[in-house]
């Protein structure tokens, strides 16, 4: 009930997200590309908060060893790497049309490009065959140490200076309000999506451990 409620949730706050886009968010001195930043910023948020959720998810799961907690963290992990290659494209893409270049080594950009190898990593490991308490306590710990290269994702403009603005520091950033609020119907509306797709993933994965113990119980009987 609560995935069609925040699925329901989701697809209206798109909907009205895409109106404010393309109807009410003023045109930037770049042109119509610059409409990607309302889906480039989105995307890169939520993936930070996977990856926080899975930061969490994987303390809770050294304390208690209780499998909700390794599957919660399995599927925000999933998700950040999906919103941390959208993220990554759209702003290649956009990078390429402001800047003329699909990529700059710069600090920020490269941080991102590090965390998302190592959760795409971390994935491989969730899919590594390997007893199932044994992995879900690797993971665990991988998914502590990975969230390392986060803080520094979210604060290399600051440290080191970027293409990318601060991102503690918007004010000079030149955007008009209009803009802000686009910017907030767009986080509003992929948390939306974020929540309904986290709930369905962990749902699936308690049904395929619940799968596997029977088959298990099977083979032994």
């Amino acid at each position: 009930m609560k995935v069609k409620v925040l699925a329901l949730l989701a697809g209206l706050a798109l909907l009205v997200h895409q109106s404010m886009i393309w109807f009410y968010a003023p045109v930037a001195q770049s042109g119509p590309v610059q409409k990607i930043f309302y889906m480039h910023l989105p995307c890169s948020w939520w993936a930070l908060v996977s990856f926080f959720v899975v930061f969490v998810s994987s303390i809770l799961y050294l304390f208690n060893r209780k499998d909700v907690y390794d599957r919660v963290a399995g599927a925000a992990a999933e998700l950040g790497v999906l919103f941390a290659t959208l993220a990554l494209v759209t702003g290649s893409v956009w990078a390429r049309a402001e800047w003329g270049h699909w990529w700059l080594w710069d600090p920020k950009l490269t941080t991102a490009l590090i965390m998302w190898y190592v959760y795409a990593g971390y994935l491989v490991l969730r899919n590594t065959p390997m007893g199932r308490d044994r992995k879900a306590l690797v993971c665990a710990v991988l998914g502590i140490v990975a969230f390392l290269d986060v803080p520094l994702v979210f604060f290399a403009a600051k440290l080191w200076g970027s293409a990318h603005p601060d991102g503690l520091a918007r004010e000079g950033s030149g955007m008009a309000v209009r803009m802000w609020y686009t910017v907030l119907a767009g986080l509003v509306a992929f948390g939306f999506m974020w929540g309904a797709m986290l709930l369905t993933r962990i749902k699936q994965l308690g049904q395929h451990a619940k799968l596997e113990a029977m088959l298990i119980w099977d083979d032994e009987n």
